[in-house]
């Protein structure tokens, strides 16, 4: 049996073989303390519950739901943005609901890739931003983030000749994995550079609540249509998985330029139909309603980051102190620089402590190691121990 060579780059997920490790090490009767994978822990608003527990007892809500059926969600979702970011939205042609934002970001290059044209793509960055330029037949430029540029793309080193055959660059900050906050004024560089270059610019945003604003209770992180407020070239996908913490209830939209929204809905037209309209509901509550538990979600990740940073600084693996999203971005200790799949790996067959690779989100982000923020503290407390005892047992 042959299958499409499309499929050939896909072949390889580090994070499978991240699940392979974990179940390997619950064989040899380990408890494992899994931060590998930024799923949120924390319960979604009672509120919203009830919304979602009504729908299910209206009949009228068990059909397939067409995109005129959204209606309700998109004008929450317009005035959702509007009032976080003071731009109008039109609900009609500019914003469109998503099962998830991942399909969104991974159907997007359907629209706007030939075979062959180029994809600017982060360097780590998110895996689905990859699989999606992959199987619409594109090709990938990474453009690498380094700590000396606080992580953000130096755009002028893009070459030339990769730029004439360039469609789309993605974004996303607050950064998965990196933990890093783009300045507006980056975005601002970002959207000329896009203009002059005729390329689409893409923001992955699921982390837009995330910001911890030491120091600035007030501090947000910038929306990429704060730079392109006319929506000439931009689109932004946003995730109710991280602020309300329904990430298995696979709710997202996206908001940006019309062309492009309406380029993604045709896409999504021959693929899925819409999200269940009582996860819908619920999600409209969850954006209308009072924000007071995204703000203890918030408060939550806080005092996790603060509790695991001492914990490592402690055991003498100093990290930075991020300032936004549900994760530490951690520069391995030595011996094991260049070595992170076979750190993880190694640590949670021995230890059970389950953390992701910084290869599994590419090259550059090769000797880090990321830490997902997704238990109690005192469990991020044992978690640290169990890392010394590691560190100081091996030394290869």
């Amino acid at each position: 049996m042959q299958f499409a060579t499309r499929l050939q780059p896909l072949a390889r997920n580090v994070f499978a073989d991240m699940d392979r490790a974990k179940t390997q090490g619950r064989n040899l009767g380990k408890e494992i303390i899994d931060l590998s994978l930024g799923s949120s822990d924390l319960p979604v608003a009672q509120p919203t519950i009830e919304v979602i527990k009504t729908s299910l007892q209206d009949p009228h809500t068990h059909g397939y739901l067409l995109h005129a059926g959204t209606k309700d969600f998109r004008v929450a979702v317009a005035d959702w943005y509007t009032s976080k970011f003071g731009i109008t939205i039109d609900p009609e042609t500019e914003v469109l609901q998503l099962i998830g934002s991942q399909e969104g970001t991974a159907h997007l290059p359907l629209a706007i890739l030939n075979p062959g044209d180029v994809a600017l793509l982060q360097d780590p960055g998110y895996p689905s931003h990859a699989g999606g330029v992959y199987l619409a037949g594109g090709t990938i430029q990474l453009m690498p983030l380094l700590a000396e540029n606080n992580f953000l793309p130096v755009l002028t080193n893009i070459p030339a000749a990769t730029l004439a055959k360039s469609k789309m660059m993605v974004l996303s900050y607050p950064h998965n994995p990196t933990t890093a906050i783009a300045p507006l004024e980056f975005f601002q560089q970002a959207v000329q550079f896009c203009r002059q270059h005729d390329l689409v610019l893409v923001h992955d945003f699921p982390y837009v609540d995330l910001v911890f604003g030491d120091g600035d209770s007030r501090q947000i992180a910038p929306s990429i249509l704060q730079a392109d407020p006319q929506k000439e070239l931009s689109i932004e996908f946003f995730t109710l998985s991280k602020s309300y913490n329904m990430g298995g209830f696979r709710v997202g939209y996206a908001i940006g330029n019309s062309s492009l929204i309406e380029a993604l809905r045709q896409i999504k037209a021959v693929v899925d139909f819409n999200q269940y309209r009582g996860i819908l509901n619920g999600a409209i509550a969850a954006l209308s309603g009072s924000q007071e538990s995204v703000q203890q979600t918030v408060a939550t990740f806080k005092r996790r980051r603060d509790v695991f940073v001492q914990a490592l600084n402690e055991i003498g693996w100093h990290v930075p102190s991020p300032q936004a999203t549900m994760y530490i971005w951690a520069k391995l200790p030595q011996p094991w620089q260049n070595r992170s799949i076979e750190f993880c790996t190694k640590l949670v067959t021995q230890t059970g402590v389950a953390v992701s690779p910084g290869a599994g989100f590419g090259k550059a982000g090769e000797g880090y190691v990321r830490f997902a923020l997704v238990k109690e503290p005192e469990t991020l407390r044992q978690a640290a121990q169990k890392i010394e005892q590691f560190l100081k047992t091996t030394n290869h």
